[in-house]
Protein backbone atom coordinates (compact mmCIF):
# COMPACT_ATOMS: atom_id res chain seq x y z
CA UNK A 1 0.00 0.00 0.00
CA UNK A 2 1.59 3.15 -1.06
CA UNK A 3 0.60 5.59 1.56
CA UNK A 4 2.07 2.94 4.28
CA UNK A 5 5.00 3.09 2.67
CA UNK A 6 5.41 6.86 2.91
CA UNK A 7 4.47 6.75 6.38
CA UNK A 8 6.85 4.31 7.35
CA UNK A 9 9.46 6.58 6.10
CA UNK A 10 8.26 10.19 7.44
CA UNK A 11 6.86 8.48 10.21
CA UNK A 12 10.70 8.20 11.94
CA UNK A 13 10.35 11.99 12.15
CA UNK A 14 6.81 12.44 12.44
CA UNK A 15 5.20 10.01 14.96
CA UNK A 16 1.68 11.74 14.29
CA UNK A 17 1.15 10.25 10.88
CA UNK A 18 1.30 6.39 11.92
CA UNK A 19 -2.42 6.70 12.80
CA UNK A 20 -5.00 4.84 10.99
CA UNK A 21 -7.08 7.96 9.58
CA UNK A 22 -5.59 9.80 6.68
CA UNK A 23 -4.39 12.82 6.98
CA UNK A 24 -3.11 15.65 4.97
CA UNK A 25 -0.22 14.28 3.61
CA UNK A 26 -1.42 11.09 3.06
CA UNK A 27 -4.89 12.54 1.43
CA UNK A 28 -1.90 14.32 -0.78
CA UNK A 29 -0.18 11.05 -1.89
CA UNK A 30 -3.70 9.19 -2.48
CA UNK A 31 -4.68 12.27 -4.88
CA UNK A 32 -1.84 11.86 -6.54
CA UNK A 33 -2.12 7.76 -7.13
CA UNK A 34 -5.66 8.83 -8.15
CA UNK A 35 -4.58 11.06 -10.68
CA UNK A 36 -4.22 8.56 -13.50
CA UNK A 37 -7.07 6.38 -12.91
CA UNK A 38 -10.32 6.21 -14.70
CA UNK A 39 -14.33 6.43 -12.93
CA UNK A 40 -14.49 2.73 -11.50
CA UNK A 41 -18.31 3.23 -10.88
CA UNK A 42 -20.62 5.39 -12.61
CA UNK A 43 -23.87 6.97 -11.06
CA UNK A 44 -26.83 7.80 -13.32
CA UNK A 45 -30.30 8.86 -13.53
CA UNK A 46 -31.46 6.53 -11.14
CA UNK A 47 -29.36 8.09 -8.68
CA UNK A 48 -27.39 6.38 -4.86
CA UNK A 49 -29.34 2.76 -5.02
CA UNK A 50 -28.53 -0.42 -3.32
CA UNK A 51 -26.64 -2.51 -6.03
CA UNK A 52 -25.12 0.92 -6.97
CA UNK A 53 -23.84 0.73 -3.10
CA UNK A 54 -22.82 -2.92 -3.70
CA UNK A 55 -20.55 -2.20 -6.53
CA UNK A 56 -18.62 0.70 -5.02
CA UNK A 57 -17.89 -1.32 -2.12
CA UNK A 58 -16.69 -4.43 -4.26
CA UNK A 59 -14.48 -2.14 -6.47
CA UNK A 60 -13.43 -0.45 -2.80
CA UNK A 61 -12.29 -3.78 -1.62
CA UNK A 62 -10.46 -4.81 -4.89
CA UNK A 63 -8.63 -1.90 -5.34
CA UNK A 64 -8.85 0.08 -1.94
CA UNK A 65 -8.75 3.84 -4.32
CA UNK A 66 -11.27 4.64 -6.87
CA UNK A 67 -12.86 6.94 -8.76
CA UNK A 68 -16.81 7.61 -8.90
CA UNK A 69 -18.29 10.03 -12.11
CA UNK A 70 -22.03 11.28 -11.03
CA UNK A 71 -24.27 12.75 -13.18
CA UNK A 72 -24.44 16.31 -13.25
CA UNK A 73 -27.22 17.72 -10.79
CA UNK A 74 -27.35 20.58 -8.26
CA UNK A 75 -24.69 21.06 -5.82
CA UNK A 76 -26.77 20.55 -2.70
CA UNK A 77 -27.69 17.26 -4.21
CA UNK A 78 -24.40 16.17 -4.99
CA UNK A 79 -23.26 16.83 -1.42
CA UNK A 80 -25.90 14.51 0.09
CA UNK A 81 -25.15 11.82 -2.70
CA UNK A 82 -20.99 11.92 -1.59
CA UNK A 83 -22.35 11.50 2.29
CA UNK A 84 -24.33 8.73 1.66
CA UNK A 85 -21.94 6.70 -0.17
CA UNK A 86 -19.32 7.50 2.57
CA UNK A 87 -21.37 6.74 5.44
CA UNK A 88 -22.80 3.45 3.60
CA UNK A 89 -19.78 1.88 2.26
CA UNK A 90 -17.33 3.27 5.47
CA UNK A 91 -14.93 4.96 2.87
CA UNK A 92 -13.24 8.32 2.74
CA UNK A 93 -13.67 11.38 0.68
CA UNK A 94 -10.11 11.84 -0.49
CA UNK A 95 -11.34 14.32 -3.18
CA UNK A 96 -14.23 16.10 -5.00
CA UNK A 97 -13.66 17.68 -8.75
CA UNK A 98 -16.71 18.85 -10.20
CA UNK A 99 -18.82 15.14 -10.58
CA UNK A 100 -15.60 13.12 -9.87
CA UNK A 101 -15.04 12.61 -6.56
CA UNK A 102 -11.98 9.96 -5.19
CA UNK A 103 -13.01 7.24 -2.30
CA UNK A 104 -10.42 5.82 -0.44
CA UNK A 105 -10.99 2.66 2.11
CA UNK A 106 -8.12 0.40 3.17
CA UNK A 107 -8.91 -3.55 2.70
CA UNK A 108 -8.05 -5.09 5.99
CA UNK A 109 -8.53 -8.66 4.38
CA UNK A 110 -5.53 -8.32 1.84
CA UNK A 111 -2.91 -6.12 3.35
CA UNK A 112 -0.18 -6.89 0.96
CA UNK A 113 -2.20 -5.49 -2.23
CA UNK A 114 -1.40 -2.42 -4.01
CA UNK A 115 -3.28 0.32 -4.51
CA UNK A 116 -4.89 0.51 -8.67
Amino acid sequence: MLWLKIVKVISSKHSELTKVSTNRIQKKTLRQAAHHLDPTVWIGKNGITENVIKEITHALDRHELIKIKILQVEKKERVINIKKICMDTNAELISNIGNVLTLYKKNIKNTNQKIS
